[in-house]
Parts: structure tokens; C-alpha cells; sequence
């Protein structure tokens, strides 16, 4: 008999606008989960009503969880994803390329910004002269997911990009005991990519230069090992799939409609498709991509664990800096007295 295990980022939209936003979405087996299922969670990760630091819930934090690998200050992604990108052990921090963005007084954070691996390896080649005999050394094995490695992992808790993006930054700088040094490593990296001729030509084309670092997701190796917890992992963040190859698990892209294969055990499923399109501030898009959620996922899952081929269906939801977590089983379905409610009637509260 198979399980299913669903994670969703970004269900459940401010009160103030979520009535707008959701008004004549079509979601009935996505809503009788959430009225059906039963509520269940940790105090770890902040499951049901307790509310948490943004990065405790992030979906870094939570992957780890759901893999077995201990966060004592940060989620240990760079790593994992230092490993899949083929760099091999160390102590690392990632250190995506980002644009910097003055509005309204405040400096807000675009990250995924459009870059050549050749530009990559030229800023990176910068970055390495200057900070030589520093203790740090740059990579950039893929275009946007730079690393630097370094001689020991600094005492300093940071946020991740996807929890920085499209926000102020003041307020999500490292923190902690190193804190002080790595603001100025921060401000020095502004500095010089400021006159790199890579940014230089950048803006001539019209493109956003490559203005920041962000630093995230410290670790070692050898202590961020994930787990076998999981028998398949399907996902459409590369996150999840960096866990599921460190820990030996098959994976497979997000496809538009869950099929239901003749595959037991315990199957995980990463959605982050709302995340997507709340950053970039498309509700249109956030509306269209629930509803093809709807349709694709919820509504087979829901037929299939009313018929019995699937034994159990946990539903994580995470949110800011809040998470619900449910758990059905096949008698749920069949619990009509909990009558379901709009999307827009929910919260993480």
C-alpha cells in the first residue's frame, strides 16, 4: 500500500486581499482536505498555531526535517546542493548572484536574475582575487547557484533566498556572533561588483548587474546527510531533488497531472508553483496555478484516497512564518458533518 506525503508553499494569502483574490476559484477536493483532515504537527517546526522565526518554517528548514538532517543554526542546503553541483565535501555557504533594488527607501532583493556562465566565472574569478588568504573561495558551478567554500563555517544564522526575495534586506542580514564581519564582506562584495566591466556591459545591454551575494544555508558535509525516509520524491523545486539524490531516492519532475502508478511505499510531493507567482507579484498567475493544482493533483489524490489505493495522505501547508500540517486517511473522506469552507475562509492561524 502507497502514502502520500504533500507539501504546499503559499496556500493561504493575507486576509485583506485573500476575498478578492479567491473569489470564483473552483477547489472542492483541496477544501475538503483542509476541513476533513485532522490537525497534527511539532513545536520543532511550529505546526498549527505557534508561530515561529520566518526561517524556522522555510522549505529549507522543513526538507530537512522531512530528511533527517539536524539544523542547529541554519538549514544545511549549501552542502547538498554543493555536492549535487559537484563540488565535494568542505564547510559551505551558498552565495547566489542577486540584484539589489532601491525602492522606496528600502533595498529589496531580486534573485534568478539572467546570467551567463561565462559572466559567472568572471565575477567569481574577481571575487577570489580580492578576498585571497581570506579563509573563502568562490565556485559558481551553475550560473545561479554560487558557493564559497570556507575554512570554517561562521557563527552567524541567515535566511534563505527564497525567504529574502522580494523583501528589504535590512532586516534579514546574517546574525549571531560573526554577524558584524560578514555585513562588511557584504557591503565589500557590493562594492566591487559595482565596477566589474561584467556589470558594466550588463547595464549597456539594459540588463540588471549583478550587484549582491546572498549568503544562505551554512554547513558541513559531513553533517548534512539526508535520509532514506521517503521510497520516491516528485517536486518542482531542484531543492527537493538535491535531497532525494544525496539520500539515494528515485525523483521525478512535477508533471501537470498525478498519475497513479503501480508504486508502494511512501511517496513525497514538493509543490511550490504559488511561491512562484506571489514573487513575482502575479495573483493571476497564483489563481491559474491553484486551479490547475486543483484539477491535476488534489482532485485524483482526493478519488484515490476515498477508494482505498492510497492508505494515508499527509498535507503539509507552510506559509510566512507559519505552518499547518493534516493527516487523512480514507475514513476522513466520508466525514461529511466537516463541512468545507473557500480557501479564502482558511489561515495558518
Amino acid at each position: 500500500m502507497k502514502s502520500f506525503h504533500l507539501v504546499i508553499t503559499d496556500l493561504f494569502l493575507p486576509n485583506d486581499f485573500a476575498t478578492e483574490v479567491c473569489a470564483g476559484l473552483r477547489l472542492p477536493a483541496l477544501e475538503k482536505m483542509l476541513a476533513r483532515g485532522a490537525s497534527t504537527g511539532s513545536a520543532r517546526t511550529g505546526f498549527g498555531s505557534a508561530r515561529m522565526d520566518v526561517s524556522d518554517v522555510s522549505l529549507e528548514n522543513h526538507l530537512c526535517e522531512l530528511f533527517g538532517v539536524p539544523c542547529r543554526t541554519d538549514a544545511p542546503v549549501a552542502p547538498i546542493s554543493a555536492a549535487f553541483d559537484g563540488l565535494g565535501e568542505g564547510c559551505w555557504l551558498r552565495a547566489d548572484p542577486a540584484h539589489l533594488r532601491l525602492q522606496r527607501e528600502q533595498m529589496v532583493l531580486l534573485p534568478n536574475v539572467d546570467i551567463s556562465a561565462d559572466e559567472a566565472g568572471q565575477l567569481c574569478a574577481a571575487l577570489n582575487g580580492n578576498f585571497a588568504g581570506q579563509g573563502m573561495e568562490f565556485f559558481a558551478p551553475h550560473p545561479q547557484r554560487w558557493y564559497v567554500r570556507l575554512d570554517k563555517l561562521p557563527d552567524i544564522v541567515t535566511v534563505p533566498l527564497s525567504q529574502a526575495a522580494g523583501r528589504n534586506v535590512h532586516d534579514l542580514l546574517p546574525k549571531g556572533v560573526e554577524a558584524l564581519r560578514w555585513h562588511q564582506v557584504f557591503n565589500e562584495i557590493q562594492m566591487l561588483l559595482f565596477a566589474h566591466p561584467v556589470n558594466e556591459d550588463r547595464e549597456a545591454r539594459g540588463e540588471l548587474p549583478i550587484n549582491s551575494l546572498w549568503f544562505w544555508g551554512g554547513g558541513c558535509g559531513v553533517n548534512a546527510t539526508p535520509q532514506k525516509n521517503y521510497d520516491s520524491v516528485s517536486s518542482d523545486e531542484v531543492l527537493a531533488g538535491m535531497f532525494a539524490s544525496a539520500a539515494g531516492i528515485p525523483f521525478a519532475g512535477w508533471s501537470g497531472q498525478w498519475r497513479d502508478e503501480e508504486r508502494n511505499g511512501r511517496q513525497l510531493l514538493v509543490w511550490t508553483g504559488l511561491r512562484r507567482a506571489l514573487q513575482q507579484g502575479d495573483l493571476g498567475a497564483w489563481r491559474a496555478a491553484l486551479q490547475d493544482f486543483e484539477t491535476g493533483y488534489a482532485q485524483p489524490l482526493w478519488l484515490a484516497l476515498r477508494a482505498g489505493k492510497i492508505s494515508q495522505l499527509q498535507v503539509d501547508i507552510l506559509g510566512g512564518d507559519r505552518a499547518r500540517r493534516l493527516l487523512l486517511n480514507r475514513a476522513d473522506t466520508w466525514a461529511f458533518w466537516r463541512r468545507s469552507r473557500p480557501l479564502a475562509g482558511c489561515s495558518l492561524v
